[in-house]
């Protein structure tokens, strides 16, 4: 099968297995012992973070705190930042492309009396800037969310402008970054972040492991009680194998600039072939802000869905993002967001490359691809124009 799914999840780098192997079978010790396995466990734990860090220039390893996922992530910045904000700031800003992870946490701050504002974004999915200015300029939030990339366009957001307004009104800055690291640099102090989220399983290692950028002098009340691990506000013991593992990634990630410049080069290659082959395809998102390795498009008859599952066997595609795949019937929020059509929406194809991913591969799908749409359309022209 030819994968073209790696920003729903990526294969684990040999080199990560290799790492978390060694800390499954040999130095298996808790990182809280005082033996020489709990010592070998907590130096892993430790190289782990300081590689972590130095990935996305934090100023020191102890501002990494791991978590389970970039959904616990997301949840610990922004409940966790919130309910640490003074009473008189019970006001949160977020974009109107976020994940799941961000926009349910600020939901149930809603629930709980807090005020939510919705940054809008542009035709493309960038926020507009001069939108959340007066958004800004009317409140007093304690915290700012917004995603550095688009997990179903790709598109980048300017996080440094943002970061700039924020920190101008005295208030926090989260960027979700689970699906830019390991495809763009990721800089929290160009950003002006004082939290960046980070997910295990899209940049090379497994599911089941994220981090959480805490910029020192950032307050967050923890969600869950237990002992001091990971800075009191995640308790519980180490995952050490899946944290070693993360540490690896983040090496290998941050040194594949011939590996991103490859992506994008036949990201760019496939584009061109899929809108030879499918007339009046659309490309969705920023033409020129978007990650290397994502291709967002709407065919132009008929369902994104259905070339989906015609080529279940033979190419790895996604109709959109998949998080919203328990809801299939209905756009994305991102689709609505940047004022999608119908049959944008209901034709939305996303396909994103790996570091592996070959010229062959893109070659093979785009025929594929093209050959799946024109069987569709004409069975779609054969019953008739059915209702999107």
């Amino acid at each position: 099968m030819i994968y073209l799914d790696y920003n729903a999840t990526t294969s684990v780098h040999p080199e990560v297995r290799r790492t978390i192997n060694e800390f499954l079978d040999v130095e298996y010790g808790n990182p809280s012992s005082s033996h020489a396995k709990g010592r070998a466990a907590k130096a892993a734990v430790d190289t782990a973070r300081a590689a972590v860090a130095l990935a996305i220039g934090a100023a020191a390893p102890d501002e990494i705190v791991f978590t389970g996922s970039a959904t616990e992530s997301n949840n610990l910045a922004v409940l966790g930042a919130c309910l640490a904000g003074a009473a008189e700031r019970r006001h949160l800003i977020i974009s109107a492309v976020e994940h799941p992870a961000v926009v349910e946490p600020a939901l149930e701050l809603q629930r709980q009396g807090w005020t939510l504002s919705i940054a809008p974004v542009d035709r493309d999915g960038r926020v507009d800037l001069s939108a959340l200015s007066q958004l800004l300029e009317k409140a007093r939030p304690t915290l700012v969310s917004v995603m550095h990339a688009n997990n179903e366009l790709g598109t980048l957001q300017p996080v440094e402008e943002i970061g700039a307004l924020v920190k101008s009104r005295g208030a926090l800055f989260h960027v979700d970054a689970a699906q830019s690291m390991g495809k763009v640099n990721v800089d929290v102090n160009a950003m002006g972040a004082d939290l960046l989220t980070i997910a295990g399983h899209k940049m090379y290692a497994p599911k089941g492991i994220g981090a959480l950028y805490v910029r020192r002098g950032t307050t967050l009340r923890a969600l869950q009680y237990g002992a001091s691990q990971e800075r009191g506000v995640r308790p519980g013991t180490e995952n050490v194998a899946y944290i070693a593992g993360l540490g690896a990634a983040a090496r290998i990630v941050s040194h594949a600039h011939a590996e991103r410049r490859q992506m994008a080069s036949l990201r760019d290659e496939l584009q061109a072939r899929l809108c030879r082959g499918i007339p009046g395809l659309t490309v969705n998102g920023s033409s020129t802000h978007r990650l290397p390795n994502t291709l967002h498009v709407s065919l132009p008859v008929g369902s994104a869905r259905a070339i989906v599952a015609m080529l279940a066997n033979e190419v790895a595609l996604s109709p959109g993002a998949a998080c919203h795949a328990d809801h299939p019937d209905e756009p994305s929020g991102v689709m609505k967001a940047i004022g999608a059509t119908g049959q944008q929406a209901n034709g939305a194809l996303r396909l994103s490359l790996g570091y592996d991913t070959t010229a062959a591969e893109i070659e093979t799908a785009a025929q594929l691809i093209v050959a799946a749409f024109n069987r569709h359309s004409a069975e779609f022209e054969a019953v008739g124009h059915w209702e999107i």
